[in-house]
């Protein structure tokens, strides 16, 4: 186990400090997580993977050790961020989460200089966002837990038997989780409050992607398609399509797992195995 973790920071081209963990030792490796998480939450996946790459953990804007959105901000300014990440690290292997698996595939299609892309469960291109203009009124009012119960039910995110209770009973559980955070503390981890804002960004980013499927004919980089075998079916559709279009990709579903796969253990994720099927693809 790598126990030395350097936190550093670079400054994106709109002038807002990014910031990153920094792990391991070897060729330099970037990982772009998902949403309602932060660098954190794939720390033991860059533990897993210290021994043989460098692993840069960047925070996306609005969480931990990153600066606030920007009025206007959109995936271009997402892979600006990425950008100034990679340049300062030279990493040349990306990887990425949901939707952050989006903006590393955007990098990847703009960007030069990455040789190979993994993404787990990028939820491009078929993602539900119908639900986005309540979950917007919703945080304006100032309901995060309303707002983050219609996150849930959307995107289908977490267990299936808790997206089935009532509203009122996940808008309660909900309260008493923000509550608990804020008198306890959550660790190393982003407050479910906080995530709450930057879930709306990362939605607006997949409403980006929507009918850009055929632009990513043109990606060159190697991919991996990862996937969980537990994971809802538009899920699998955003892996079947880009499979159906990227020249170069393989495709893996791993047994049991669910679109929390690469988090840490205790938020339900099993890093190491996802770890194990990354350093096969970035072997030399």
């Amino acid at each position: 186990m790598i126990d030395k973790v350097d936190e550093l920071t670079v400054t994106s081209a709109d002038g807002t400090t990014i910031g990153y963990y920094q792990l391991g030792r070897g060729p330099g490796l970037v990982v772009s997580h998902g949403g309602m998480g932060s660098a954190y939450n794939h720390i033991q996946q860059a533990q897993a993977l210290a021994d043989t790459y460098t692993v840069y953990l960047p925070d996306r804007r609005g969480r931990g050790m990153s600066g606030p959105y920007r009025p206007g901000h959109g995936i271009r300014q997402d892979v600006a961020d990425l950008e100034a990440v990679i340049v300062k690290t030279g990493a040349r292997y990306l990887f990425g989460l949901s939707v952050g698996g989006a903006i590393a595939l955007e990098a990847a299609l703009t960007l030069s200089g990455i040789d190979q892309l993994a993404v787990y469960e990028p939820a491009a291109f078929t993602a539900p966002t119908d639900w986005l203009a309540r979950f917007e009124r919703e945080l304006a009012e100032g309901r995060t837990a309303a707002a983050l119960v219609t996150a849930m039910k959307g995107a289908q995110m977490g267990p299936a038997f808790m997206r089935a209770l009532p509203r009122r009973l996940l808008e309660l559980g909900t309260k008493q989780a923000m509550r608990s955070e804020e008198r306890t503390g959550s660790g190393g981890y982003v407050q479910m409050r906080d995530l709450a804002a930057t879930l709306l960004h990362d939605v607006r980013a997949l409403v980006e992607m929507k009918g850009r499927l055929e632009d990513f004919r043109d990606l060159r980089a190697e991919v991996l398609l990862l996937g969980g075998s537990k994971t809802v079916p538009y899920q699998k559709a955003s892996l079947a399509a880009l499979e159906s279009v990227l020249p170069r990709s393989r495709r893996v579903e791993l047994a049991g797992l669910g679109h929390e796969g690469p988090w840490n253990k205790e938020r339900g994720g099993q890093p190491e195995r996802v770890a194990q099927e990354l350093r096969s693809f970035y072997a030399p």
